[in-house]
């Protein structure tokens, strides 16, 4: 659990949560439910999760953070915590119920902390450009929640956005603060354009409040979510560096967001405005937005070319993108998928998505390299009876001892050293050596050296699917 903190200023730091999950189906082909935008290299060279994560270690108005994710995202959320240098705690839930049940959750871990432990609920997935502004106004934003207000940041609209969600100030309530007549989620573009007209700002998604000012309202406007909390922080368990939540209490608990739940239900709901730089990373035209143009406002990531084009989107992951004369368009591409749309339908994206699931097409699930906690794998072919593999170990990475019914393996290193369990024998391979791992045996691969480790993976057999695997023994506790 979190320890209450005070920082080298004698001030009692504010606690941020930040919810990690959701699959980001409208930034497909490059978020897909493996790998989800708030761990991609959106607009910049790192994720908007440890962007956030980097501005809060570096103020210390910030506690050490707490991050409330699903758990198939555990091992993405903990190497990108490592790679900022954050610690921190994890909170896996086994049951997604969207945001009410999130801040719930660390609502009781905050309230079993201290009473009066201030909260900030934050997103994973926005782009924050001016983190001194941002810090600032969250200082603000606490110093209101001390009073037992629930806070939202607010972000003056910078055209009429039908992606992000409305509210209506109401008369001034103290320094900047003013109270919430009105929520409006996603209008459309003429409604989005009066609400402007009439003085609504943008709702950011941040959520400040004290612990217990904010049980009691969860008391108040959604028992069943107070207790379900309660009960799944009592039968939590750990498992390596994560806090587990057990999956029952949650399934009988509403799917709200926490506005519907309870903020809109409040009489203690105010919003404080500022100018941070703030975005939401939820579409494509968002992204360009965010992203560099020339004078004819096309943006181009990768490798991609635009002649006699306006206002076009590229981002190429793989192999060369053309595109001439068209305006307003957005293309993406990927090692498996290429998306082509107008700007004005990207809305429709998350319809495709569906659309594929229904199909059973792989491409909305995964792409082509799929991560691992001790690495990734990246198919390189696939036939009826054979898979190409190309695998990639970190330093002291293990796969687990494992075995297959249907399939045999052959290993060739291209790069550093692999240690091979095969049966009860451990072998070191070097660069160019070779291995053969025969249906049936039970077998590990490892990397003891300081540098990646690569091979090249020949599966042959029947049948390929990655169920057929039995874990013996697994560091990272998989099943």
């Amino acid at each position: 659990m979190p320890d209450a903190r005070v920082g080298e200023s004698g001030m009692t730091q504010i606690l941020p949560v930040v919810v990690c999950g959701g699959s980001g189906t409208r930034i497909w082909p490059l978020s897909r439910e493996s790998l989800p935008k708030q761990f991609l290299p959106l607009v910049g060279t790192q994720s908007t999760f440890k962007t956030l994560l980097s501005i809060l270690a570096s103020d210390e108005a910030f506690a050490p953070p707490v991050v409330i994710s699903n758990h198939d995202y555990r091992f993405l959320v903990a190497e990108q915590m490592a790679e900022a240098g954050v610690e921190g705690e994890i909170v896996l839930e086994t049951t997604q119920r969207d945001t009410a049940a999130s801040v719930a959750v660390a609502t009781e871990l905050a309230l079993r902390q201290a009473p009066e432990t201030i909260v900030a609920v934050f997103a994973a997935d926005h782009a924050i450009a001016d983190a001194p502004a941002f810090a600032a106004l969250c200082r603000r934003a606490a110093a209101a929640a001390s009073t037992g207000a629930l806070v939202r940041l607010a972000v003056k609209p910078a055209y009429p956005a039908t992606e992000y969600g409305y509210m209506q100030p109401v008369g001034p309530v103290d320094a900047g603060l003013c109270k919430v007549g009105a929520f409006v989620e996603r209008p459309d573009t003429a409604t989005a354009t009066r609400l402007i007209d009439e003085g609504y700002l943008w709702n950011s998604g941040d959520l400040f409040f004290r612990a217990d000012v904010m049980a009691g309202e969860i008391a108040a406007h959604t028992p069943a979510l107070a207790e379900a909390a309660r009960v799944s922080l009592d039968l939590a368990k750990p498992d390596l560096q994560f806090l587990v939540l057990p999956r029952e209490p949650f399934e009988t608990a509403s799917a709200e967001s926490i506005d519907t739940a309870v903020v809109r239900k409040s009489a203690h709901a105010v919003m404080i405005a500022g100018d941070f730089g703030w975005a939401d990373t939820g579409n494509w035209p968002s992204v360009h937005a965010l992203s560099p143009r020339d004078e004819h406002g096309n943006s181009v990531r990768g490798d991609g070319i635009v002649l006699d084009a306006s206002n076009v989107f590229i981002r190429s992951e793989e192999g060369l993108t053309a595109v001439i004369g068209v305006d307003n368009v957005v293309v993406v591409t990927t090692g498996d998928a290429v998306l082509v749309t107008n700007a004005e339908q990207a809305g429709k994206i998350r319809d495709l998505v569906e659309q594929m699931k229904r199909a059973g097409r792989r491409e909305p699930l995964e792409h082509k390299r799929i991560y691992r906690p001790w690495g990734y794998y990246q198919s390189v072919d696939h036939g009826a009876r054979h898979q190409v593999k190309r695998i990639s170990v970190k330093p002291g990475g293990k796969l687990s001892l494992q075995k297959h019914f249907h399939r045999a393996e052959h290993w060739v290193v291209v790069k550093g050293v692999a240690e091979v369990t095969l049966d009860d024998k451990i072998t070191l391979l070097q660069e160019n050596e070779s291995i053969y791992l025969p249906i049936g045996c039970v077998h590990r691969l490892a990397n003891p050296g300081k540098i990646d480790l690569e091979i090249i993976e020949v599966q042959t057999g029947g049948y390929l699917g990655e169920d057929d695997i039995v874990r013996i023994e697994d560091i990272y506790n998989r099943n």
